[in-house]
């Protein structure tokens, strides 16, 4: 049944994407989250649809009359840097080349989305949609899995799909955290309109939150718990994020196992965990590999690669000051890096980490300044608040991103083209009007009157 809606869906789809640009970019976005392929069986999971819809969005690009200023910005230019830096990565990679080379079509793809979300994203309608996107994907698998979880009454162990960016338990659920935000800026603009909206998207972000727990994802929970903090402060509306925080944490705590409850625990012992000295080592040897090869580090996946991680792995007693506490490098099998900050750094070098955390940094920045100057000019409460919570987005990224191999997801680098359009386009088309809007009528030259 589900081959057959695809089916007869997919004509119209097209259509639409082929009409409007930017409803194939947001297309694009939640085929990467979604992984519709998993969903459907027989003849509809044989499409490759992030391709197709990719290629729509490339020839409605083409063939769209009205293009809007092309505008990267400093943001922009920093992210382009970065993926020509994997170039030189990639082609110099000391590890496996078919897997680097694979690794880095991917990302390939990845920066080509953040391009099209710059060239194609221009007004409020367009930037909705891309959020529309991302919680009908990432929200309704949390939808899923989080009321199998609550039916089970806390047994249902929250998982990805098999084969798909998100198919990890930690790295599904930092998206379901950085998908809150989100969500919050779609209740506080569309709850209004209608009570099913209202209370789909309020219980969609219950969901979210309470999905982290179900994942059983310490790193997760640091995340949910740093931006709840940020987002409490902030937000406008306090007294009401703190009730919905109060009556989260009272209905969760029933479903959270004492196994779940003992693996929090540990994060105030990490140095006595085995798990975790066990990412402190693929960590350090992550920062063996950048001092070995500087410039360009080992490549994609290059720590992941047997060989490789063995031969660095003679060079670990040579940082002793790198404290791992009595854990010691596989003997087995290579571990991946565990962390998106030392994972760019062995597979880019330094200088690849250094592009990584500069537009990192800036994207996050950059939001928070399209916040201020929008409240500053007068603009709707639309804008600023849409960029804070991208702002939030990408924190909630950067904090639970620092256990985990996530750093080429494809949310993040969507976010950074949302971010170069809230400031290029969107405020720079609202703050005039407001400004205009609220500058005071100039008093009449004497003698003069003023006509209605």
């Amino acid at each position: 049944m589900r081959d057959l809606v695809m089916l007869v869906v997919l004509p119209v789809m097209l259509y639409a994407m082929a009409q409007r640009p930017f409803i194939a970019v947001g297309m694009c976005l939640w085929t990467a989250l979604f992984f519709p392929n998993a969903w459907v069986y027989g003849i509809a999971s044989v499409p490759r649809y992030n391709l197709l819809f990719a290629a729509v969005a490339i020839v409605g690009y083409l063939a769209w009359k009205h293009k809007p200023k092309i505008q990267f910005t400093g943001l922009g230019m920093l992210v382009l840097a970065f993926f020509l830096w994997t170039v030189g990565s990639t082609m110099t990679s000391i590890g496996n080349p078919d897997l680097s080379w694979e690794i880095w079509s991917r990302f390939a793809k990845v920066v080509t989305l953040f391009v099209f979300v710059v060239l194609v994203i221009k007004d409020k309608l367009h930037f909705d949609f891309v959020l529309w996107c991302v919680v009908l994907s990432v929200g309704f698998y949390a939808d899923l899995e989080t009321l199998k979880f609550l039916a089970s009454g806390g047994g249902h162990n929250i998982v990805g799909m098999s084969g798909h960016v998100l198919g990890d338990r930690n790295e599904l659920a930092l998206a379901f955290v950085m998908t809150l935000p989100l969500c919050y800026y779609l209740w506080m603009e569309y709850g209004k309109q209608s009570r099913i909206l209202n209370l789909a998207l309020l219980g969609t972000m219950g969901l979210l939150a309470l999905g982290v727990i179900g994942t059983q994802s310490r790193g997760g929970l640091v995340a949910m718990l740093a931006l709840g903090a940020y987002m409490f402060l902030k937000s406008d509306r306090k007294l009401l994020l703190g009730v919905l925080i109060a009556v989260f944490v009272i209905g969760a705590s029933f479903y959270v196992s004492e196994d779940y409850v003992a693996r929090v625990d540990s994060i105030a012992s990490a140095g006595e965990d085995g798990s975790f000295m066990g990412r402190v080592v693929a960590w350090k040897l992550s920062f063996i590999m950048a001092m070995e090869h500087p410039f360009f580090g080992g490549g994609f996946k290059s720590l992941e690669y047997f060989p490789v991680w063995t031969e660095l792995s003679k060079s670990f007693f040579d940082y002793s000051w790198f404290y791992t506490g009595t854990e010691l490098p596989n003997t087995s099998y290579a571990r991946a890096a565990h962390s998106v900050y030392f994972q760019v750094m062995g597979d880019h070098g330094f200088v690849g980490l250094a592009l990584y955390l500069s537009f990192l940094t800036l994207g996050f920045l950059k939001a928070g300044k399209v916040a201020r100057k929008a409240r500053r000019a007068g603009a709707p409460a639309w804008l600023p608040l849409a960029a804070t919570m991208v702002q939030l987005s990408i924190f909630a990224f950067a904090v639970g991103g620092a256990a985990l191999s996530l750093a080429y997801f494809d949310l993040l680098f969507a976010l950074f083209g949302l971010v170069v359009v809230l400031e290029t386009r969107l405020l720079a088309s609202v703050a005039p009007l407001a400004a205009t809007a609220s500058r005071p009528l100039a008093a009449p030259a004497p003698g003069q009157r003023l006509v209605a």
